[in-house]
């Protein structure tokens, strides 16, 4: 039977439209994305076997464009529609963050950067630039590496502050191992940065270490 066919009350759309996003699953979710079905499927059920088939939504959403085009009833239409709804909520996140204190919004700016990290197969060193109200001027990402780490630069850190006018910085990386605990190498580059920026006047506020399910603050930690 055919979504169109089944009760109003069923209907993702019209679950989504009368109680919101929250009360959908994964399944509903996406099947709003994809549309329609394929021949003999609804869209819901081609939306739960692309569930099964990746191991959960989150896989599916990081599939990279050959594994995702490959399958019945995707594409590179669909896939080009997901990197650009990706894209928005991560540009959301960020837009927030430029509103308003992230020192007032701890939880927004976990969010935006386990958006902006988790997904990368290799480390990615970001530096958040704030005003002096503490407010995102920028966000950049300054330095990449293998899976075992990443050469990071406090004089180009510097100068890249200085260049943003920055008055305080929140630095960020992943793990793609998916474990966000610290490690000494992690410490000793986050002394060096809050060593060599201090010269200039700009504080150091926090190093996150974004895992799979958890972003770990070195702050919060007592490592700064």
């Amino acid at each position: 039977m055919a979504i169109k066919d089944w009760p109003a009350s069923e209907r993702p759309r019209e679950k989504l439209l009368s109680a919101g996003p929250g009360g959908l699953s994964d399944a509903e979710l996406l099947a709003i994305f994809l549309r329609t079905g394929v021949a003999g499927k609804s869209a819901v059920d081609l939306a739960r076997e692309l569930l099964d088939s990746f191991g959960g939504l989150r896989p599916l959403l990081e599939a990279d464009q050959q594994r995702f085009c490959g399958c019945l009833g995707l594409g590179t239409a669909k896939y080009a529609l997901l990197q650009a709804v990706l894209e928005m909520s991560r540009r959301h996140l960020l837009q927030k963050l430029q509103r308003g204190s992230v020192l007032t919004s701890p939880d927004e700016t976990r969010r935006y950067l386990m958006a902006h990290l988790r997904g990368f197969e290799r480390e990615v060193f970001v530096c958040l630039f704030l005003d002096t109200r503490h407010a995102v001027i920028a966000c950049e990402e300054l330095f990449f590496g293998t899976i075992d780490g990443a050469s990071v630069y406090p004089r180009e850190v510097v100068k890249q502050a200085l260049r943003h006018n920055a008055a305080a910085l929140i630095f960020a990386h992943n793990h793609p191992s998916g474990i966000a605990e610290p490690s000494q190498a992690d410490i000793r580059i986050t002394e060096r940065l809050k060593s060599a920026l201090s010269l200039v006047d700009i504080r150091v506020l926090d190093h996150m270490v974004v895992g799979d399910v958890e972003v770990v603050s070195l702050a919060e930690r007592g490592l700064i």
